[in-house]
């Protein structure tokens, strides 16, 4: 079992950054892959970023790319979701995601542990 705890989502004005955290329980989880996903106001749960296992591999959804950057540290147990130049359209609860199949998933259906969501918002 691998139980997931994301941290350092809030306010902030169009133009800031945040960093996300996922902390993680669970020996086997330096083996997973590994995702953020995030859900906005009246729209479905959306991939946003993932990485594998051993960090060697990221995907971004076209809409972050040049401006979020995902990253890991398995000594740490941790996932991280740096997002950078925010804007409006990027508020949304983002939730940490795992995977068994230890690569850079996409699809959200891949995804077997699920953190319970940060609130991320971000005023104009």
């Amino acid at each position: 079992q691998v139980q997931l705890v994301e941290s350092g989502g809030g306010l902030v004005q169009a133009g800031g950054s945040l960093r996300l955290s996922c902390a993680a329980s669970g020996r086997t989880f330096s083996l997973y892959g590994a995702g953020w996903f995030r859900r906005a106001p009246g729209k479905e749960r959306e991939f946003v970023a993932a990485i594998s296992w051993s960090g060697g591999r990221t995907v971004y959804t076209d809409s972050v790319k040049g401006r979020f950057t995902i990253s890991r540290d398995n000594a740490k147990n941790t996932v991280y979701l740096q997002m950078n130049m925010l804007k409006p359209e990027d508020t949304a609860v983002y939730y940490c995601a795992a995977n068994t199949g230890s690569v850079a998933e996409i699809e959200l259906k891949a995804y077997r542990y699920w953190g319970q969501g940060t609130q991320v918002t971000v005023s104009s």
